[in-house]
Order: C-alpha cells, then sequence, then structure tokens
C-alpha cells in the first residue's frame, strides 16, 4: 500500500484541525506524502463542484484518503458529500470507536465501544422516496440485502478477533421491521457461529439505546444497519464527551477514508479554538490501517497524556487555555518522545 494518501482539509475548521493532524503525524515520523484535494464548499467555489473528479481521482489512486469536516448546502439538490463518497467507493463499513479520555467531563471513565455499522444502505436510500401529489402521504423505502447485512456483520467480527475484543452486539428491530431487521438478525445469527471464540448477543435497539445510558460497560463491538448505527454511534460519543473525540473510519474493499465526524462549525472557524482530536483519533486508526499499529497506538497515548498533563494546551472545549496549535504542538512533543 502506497504511504501517500489524499488529504481533504475540509470546510470551516477543516483546514485548522487538518494542519495540526499532520503536524502530529510527521512528528511521529510515519513517513506519509500528502496529495492535497478539494471537497465541500471550497472546492465549489474554486471548481463548480462540491467533489470535482480529480479529488475522486486522487483517492482511487491512493486507496486512503484523511477528510475534515465538510458542508454540504442546505436546498437547492445538493447530495450529501459524505454519502457521495460511501456509494462511489463503496465504503460499506463505518467503524466509530467511542473511547473515554480524561477531563472530558464525560458522565462515564471507562467507555471503549465500538460501533459497526452498515454504510450503503438501509433506510438512507435516494431511491424509493416519494411524495403524494396532495402533499399528504411520504414513502420511504427500506432495502436490506443478504449481501449487505453479511459484509458488515462479517467485518465486525473479523475486527473483534483482530483487536482481541471479546463479544459482538447485533442490534436490530427484528420484532417489529420483521423483513428487513429481520433478515439482517438472521444473517448475523448465522455468521456468529462461524467466530466461537468471540460472545454474540442480540439486542432490540430502543433497548441498546436504555442500555447504553445504563450500562454502558456491557457494550464491546456493536454491529447494525444504517439508520440504527448512524443513532448508536453519536449516542455513544455522547458517552464519551461528545463528537469532539468521535472519529469515523469508512472502510471498503478498495478504499477507506478517515474522517472527524463533526460538523465545519462555521462559527468559531479561524479562531483557533477548535479541539483536532477527532481528527486526530481517525488518524490514529487509518495508521493502524496502513499497518503502523504502534504509531496509531503511540497517538492515542500522547493525546491521553496531554490531555491529563498539559491542562494549559488544550482548547476551551475541554476546560484548558490553550487553542488548536497549542494543542496539536503538546500532542506533536509527545509523540516525539
Amino acid at each position: 500500500m502506497s504511504n501517500t494518501i489524499a488529504v481533504i482539509p475540509g470546510d470551516g475548521i477543516g483546514p485548522e484541525i487538518m494542519t495540526a493532524t499532520l503536524h502530529v503525524l510527521d512528528a511521529l515520523g510515519c513517513g506519509l506524502t500528502y496529495d492535497f484535494a478539494d471537497a465541500g464548499m471550497v472546492a465549489l467555489e474554486k471548481h463548480g463542484d462540491l467533489l470535482p473528479k480529480p479529488t475522486l481521482d486522487k483517492i482511487a489512486q491512493h486507496r486512503v484518503a484523511l477528510k475534515g469536516p465538510l458542508t454540504t448546502p442546505i436546498g437547492g439538490g445538493f447530495t450529501s458529500i459524505n454519502v457521495t463518497l460511501r456509494r462511489h467507493f463503496d465504503l460499506y463499513a463505518n467503524v466509530r470507536p467511542a473511547i473515554s479520555f480524561p477531563g472530558t467531563k464525560a458522565r462515564y471513565e471507562n467507555i471503549d465501544i465500538i460501533t459497526v455499522r452498515e454504510n450503503t444502505e438501509g433506510a438512507y436510500l435516494a431511491e424509493g422516496q416519494s411524495v403524494s401529489e396532495d402533499g399528504e402521504i411520504a414513502t420511504s423505502m427500506v432495502r436490506v440485502t443478504r449481501k449487505g447485512s453479511a459484509r458488515i456483520v462479517r467485518y465486525a467480527f473479523e475486527m473483534a478477533v483482530k483487536k482481541g475484543r471479546k463479544k459482538v452486539t447485533a442490534v436490530h428491530k427484528a420484532n417489529i421491521i420483521k423483513t428487513a431487521s429481520g433478515m439482517f438478525l438472521n444473517v448475523a445469527r448465522e455468521i456468529a457461529k462461524d467466530y466461537p471464540q468471540i460472545e454474540f448477543n442480540e439486542m432490540i435497539v430502543d433497548n441498546t439505546c436504555m442500555q447504553l445510558v445504563m450500562k454502558p460497560e456491557q457494550f464491546d463491538v456493536i454491529v447494525t444497519t444504517n439508520l440504527f448505527g448512524d443513532i448508536l454511534s453519536d449516542l455513544c460519543a455522547g458517552l464519551v464527551g461528545g463528537l469532539g473525540l468521535a472519529p469515523g473510519d469508512n472502510i471498503g474493499e478498495h478504499a477507506a477514508i478517515f474522517e472527524a465526524v463533526h460538523g465545519s462549525a462555521p462559527d468559531i472557524a479561524g479562531k483557533g479554538i477548535a479541539n483536532p482530536c477527532a481528527l486526530l483519533l481517525a488518524a490514529a486508526d487509518m495508521l493502524d490501517h496502513l499497518g503502523m499499529v504502534e504509531k496509531g497506538s503511540r497517538l492515542r497515548q500522547a493525546i491521553r497524556d496531554t490531555m491529563a498533563n498539559d491542562h494549559d494546551h488544550v482548547t476551551p472545549d475541554l476546560g484548558g487555555k490553550g487553542n488548536t496549535q497549542s494543542f496539536g504542538e503538546a500532542i506533536a512533543r509527545r509523540v516525539k518522545g
């Protein structure tokens, strides 16, 4: 795999947190080369397209991209850039770790949950949506396939084995949505038999939400369909302090895009106070993907140590007195050591 990655700085605070992240990666000595590409509002202004073909070509060429937050304009027929990227590259697995860090004022201290979400089908289909002529009835299709269910469940189990995880929970609503959710659950049960070393259990989505709030330590790896995964992964982020600590990995057979899942935060763009941790944690996941597991672990530990011991250098959202640059520089000093 090439050590050149596509880098999409993004909109709003994206360029600021990307600069901090690349500074840390350089300090870590990853030997990466960056091929910069435009997407989002920056691309629309420069190229007349939210997602220009040269950007897609660079991702296809390098097979790995690190992406800052993007803004999709509301209205005007614009399709979500993230959804477009996932469909274009068939990035079927959305992996969202939620790990506790010090100094976040989160309600829990020992959260370590990975949500594995099916990323390409389910309730998020553009086709199959309609509104009746009188505007009284809106219809949306939910389509789940055996292939799509099988590959996301197997991905979750394979990841659990690779990372030394103990349990996989399949989250569903098969008691009500007996066809689509029922197919996913049945496939999960079948595949679980291939992994006897991993504990498998199943849980209805509404109970999962309650259990995550009441007793989150019971969860290890969660695997589920698109809509449920979108909701649950944000819920899990809330358990550890919010989206400022939430990386997102979008994985397919031929490409992988690693991102901060929070928005572009135009209200604080240019102020230098944006927390770069979500993108840094996504970069750590990217290093794992590139086979640099030791460097990924060092990066996560440096983030943890900086948050615990360099309070004056962390960003205001974490109660510190620092800024984006000082936070990144403090982490960079630790990864060098």
